[in-house]
C-alpha cells in the first residue's frame, strides 16, 4: 500500500515509557517503579480536579461545551486578553498540528533550534515542509535573525523553556526575533514550561497579552505540567483573532472530553496547587544540581521542571538509561537527539532519593 511520500522522511515520536512497560517487561511491582521521563507534576492529580472529574462522570455520555466559553473566560481572565484571542487543544500539541495544516505546504520551510520539541519537525514533515536548524540548542538572535532573512521560513519555533535541554530565552531576545521576522511568518513561542521560568528567575516572563501586539505571532500553553493535567490533554493558543479564526477551522468538534474541560476549569482556577507545585520543585532541583557536580557530570541549567544531564564520554546516556530501567527508575534518554545526556523530571523527595541511590548503583 502506497502513502504519502512526506511520510517517509518522519520517525515516530517517542514518547516516555509507562510504568505498565516496566512492570511487564522486568516484573518490577507498581509501587516499585518511579517515573522521572515524561515531565509529569509529581504531586499527582490536583484534589479538586479529582473531585471535578468524579463529579463530571456522570455526564462522559454528552459531548463536551464545544465553544468551552468557561474554560476560556477563565483564561481571558488570568492573562488579561479577550476570549476570541483564545483557542483550545488535546495539549498544545493539537494547536501545533492545527498550526502546521494552516500555514505548511511542500513549498514552504520551518525554522526551529537544533535540539528543541519533537512534534515541530513532525508535523511540518506531515505537511511536505522543509526543516531548518540553528548550530546550537540555544535560540541564538543573531543566528535565528540571520536565518529568518535568507529563507524567510513560513513558521518559526522558539521554544521557552526549551524541551528537552531546559534552557531559556531572555525576552528581549525573542522579541528582537519577532521584529526581524516577515510578516507572513508565524512566529510560535512555546510557554508550555513557563510557570517553571517565572518561579525561577521573573525576567524571563514573557506573557500572551504582550505578545498580541504582534500581527504573526502565537504564544502556547499547556496544563499537562505545572498543572498536573498530562492525562487530560488540555491546551492552548492565545493570539490576535485573524490567526484564532484561521486555527479554528483546523479543529475538530468537541477535540477535548468533558471530563478534560472540566479539569482544566478547576486547575486554571487554583493557585494553591500550582504554587505548591512550584515550591516543591524549587527545593528539589539543586539535589540534582549538586549530583551532578560530585559526579562530574555538565548539566543544563534549568528554568523547566526537569534537569538535563550530560554525560562524560565514558558513560554512553543509552546504556545508563537502560539500566535504570531494569531497576525501575525511567528517565529519558537524548541519544536521538544526539546528545549523550539524560532528561530527567525533578520528583518528590522520595523519587529522587531513589534516582540518585540506583544512579550511584548503575555508576558504581
Amino acid at each position: 500500500m502506497q502513502f504519502n511520500k512526506s511520510l517517509e522522511n518522519i520517525k515516530v515520536y517517542e514518547a516516555g515509557k509507562p510504568i505498565e512497560l516496566v512492570v511487564r517487561e522486568f516484573g518490577i511491582a507498581p509501587k516499585d517503579v518511579v517515573k522521572l521521563a515524561s515531565n509529569e507534576n509529581p504531586l499527582g492529580t490536583n484534589p479538586k480536579v479529582a473531585e471535578a472529574i468524579c463529579k463530571n462522570a456522570k455526564n462522559a455520555h454528552l459531548y463536551p461545551d464545544d465553544s468551552m466559553f468557561e474554560l476560556k473566560e477563565s483564561l481571558a481572565n488570568r492573562f488579561g486578553v479577550e476570549d476570541k484571542n483564545i483557542i483550545i487543544g488535546a495539549g498544545s500539541d493539537q494547536i501545533l498540528e492545527f498550526i502546521s495544516r494552516a500555514k505548511l505546504n511542500e513549498n514552504s520551510k520551518a525554522l526551529m533550534s537544533r535540539v528543541t520539541f519533537a512534534m515541530y519537525s513532525i508535523y511540518a514533515l506531515q505537511q511536505g515542509a522543509s526543516i531548518i536548524r540553528t548550530s546550537d540548542y540555544k535560540h541564538n538572535s543573531k543566528e535565528f535573525i540571520s536565518i529568518i532573512r535568507e529563507h524567510k521560513p513560513e513558521v518559526v519555533y522558539i521554544c521557552t523553556p526549551n524541551n528537552p535541554t531546559g534552557d531559556a530565552t531572555k525576552p528581549e531576545d525573542v522579541f528582537e526575533i519577532i521584529e526581524a521576522s516577515d510578516p507572513n511568518s508565524l512566529i510560535v513561542i512555546d510557554g508550555a514550561y513557563m510557570e517553571y521560568a517565572i518561579a525561577k528567575d521573573s525576567s524571563y516572563e514573557i506573557t500572551p497579552k504582550e505578545l498580541l501586539k504582534y500581527p504573526n505571532v502565537i504564544y502556547l500553553g499547556t496544563f499537562s505540567k505545572a498543572y498536573g493535567l498530562g492525562g487530560m490533554r488540555v491546551g492552548y493558543g492565545i493570539a490576535n483573532s485573524e490567526i484564532i479564526k484561521a486555527l479554528m477551522k483546523m479543529r475538530p468538534p468537541f477535540n477535548i472530553t468533558t471530563l478534560s474541560l472540566a479539569s482544566a476549569i478547576v486547575a486554571n482556577s487554583d493557585e494553591d496547587f500550582l504554587n505548591r507545585s512550584l515550591e516543591l520543585h524549587t527545593r528539589e532541583l539543586p539535589r540534582y544540581e549538586e549530583y551532578a557536580k560530585r559526579h562530574s557530570f555538565e548539566f543544563i541549567d534549568s528554568y523547566t521542571n526537569f534537569i538535563t544531564w550530560i554525560l562524560p564520554k565514558e558513560l554512553n546516556s543509552s546504556k545508563v538509561a537502560n539500566a535504570l530501567l531494569r531497576i525501575g527508575v525511567i528517565v529519558r534518554d537524548l541519544k536521538s537527539y544526539e546528545m549523550n545526556a539524560l532528561r530527567i523530571t525533578v520528583g518528590t523527595p522520595k523519587q529522587n532519593d531513589r534516582l540518585f541511590k540506583v544512579m550511584s548503583e548503575v555508576l558504581g
